[in-house]
């Protein structure tokens, strides 16, 4: 009787010894497994990332990055804050010109407002160029260019010119171009002056024109727009009377006209010319902007003029002079 009951117990028993030895093997081949893979990993690989080199000089650079914030740490240890960056104060704008700018500069008190006598006989002494320069008028007049009748534009010739030589083009039939040449044009006629458009060479510095012929020159109109030389009746160069065109433009005509802020920029002449030439340019500049002065601007009309060469410190006038 207890022999059988050993037989049903050790029966009973065999299924759960079984299941254990199964989990147990599968233990141990999982562990074999990960045996085989960390031995892997552990051999270096011939080359790239796992390659032995390249591991050594992982750890250089992990050890130098850690001495790097150590250090980092030692030199904050005791302040609060980090230190501050010192900044070089910002230099004014007469420290950042050139020398022979600064120089003449000496000679113009800043907040001071000279005659126009004065103005134009300063500024022929502190060109700081070696060439001939241009003396530069600008004019702020309390006009609003948005308005039509405050939008001012005119042309006239200066009585002593500007001292540049102007190169002058007709755009006209065989007539006109003929008494053009004798005026003084540079370049006359219809096919010499659509020659140069097509090639682009506009090799002129003011083109004239007659109204019949200005239809011909609409192909050209963006070459020659953005370069001020399309043919205008406002300026001047759309005329019949080419002769009296081309003899202006010789003899120191400019054009001018305010821009978006309501400021007129002129040049009127050359350092050369000294400062009764100068000044003889100058009084038939403000001559003819008081004559173009709006009806609908009322009050002070000036707001204020200044002088200077090419490259030159800024000379301010009286406003009294225009």
């Amino acid at each position: 009787m207890a022999e059988a009951n050993k037989k049903t117990k050790t029966t009973k028993e065999t299924p759960a010894v079984a299941e254990d030895a199964i989990t147990n093997a599968e233990v141990a081949d999982v562990v074999a497994e990960k045996t085989e893979v960390s031995v892997k990993d552990a051999t270096p690989a011939k080359a790239g990332k796992r390659s032995a080199k390249a591991q050594e000089a992982a750890e250089v650079k992990s050890a130098k990055e850690e001495r790097k914030a150590a250090k980092a740490g030692e030199d904050l240890t005791g302040t609060d804050e980090a230190p501050k960056q010192k900044h070089q104060p910002t230099r004014s704008r007469l420290e950042r010109q050139g020398k022979n700018f600064r120089k003449v500069a000496e000679a113009v008190e800043k907040d001071k407002a000279y005659s126009l006598e004065e103005a134009l006989e300063l500024a022929t002494k502190t060109s700081p160029v070696k060439f001939d320069a241009t003396v530069e008028l600008h004019v702020n007049l309390r006009v609003d260019p948005r308005h039509a009748d405050q939008n001012i534009r005119d042309n006239f010739v200066l009585p002593q010119g500007t001292g540049k030589t102007v190169r002058v083009a007709v755009f006209a039939d065989v007539d006109d171009a003929a008494a053009a040449k004798k005026a003084g044009a540079d370049i006359a006629g219809l096919e010499e002056v659509t020659k140069l458009l097509e090639k682009g060479n506009l090799d002129f510095d003011i083109l004239v024109a007659t109204p019949t012929q200005m239809a011909k020159l609409g192909k050209y109109a963006r070459a020659l727009g953005p370069r001020g030389l399309m043919p205008n009746p406002k300026s001047g160069t759309v005329t019949t009377d080419v002769v009296k065109a081309v003899k202006e433009a010789k003899a120191g005509r400019v054009e001018y006209r305010v821009d978006s802020t309501g400021i007129v920029h002129l040049g009127m002449g050359k350092v050369s010319f000294g400062k009764e030439r100068l000044l003889e340019n100058a009084q038939a500049i403000f001559a003819n902007l008081k004559g173009n002065k709006p009806a609908s601007v009322k009050g002070t009309y000036v707001k204020s003029i200044h002088i200077s060469t090419t490259m030159g410190p800024s000379i301010t006038v009286e406003n009294s002079a225009l």
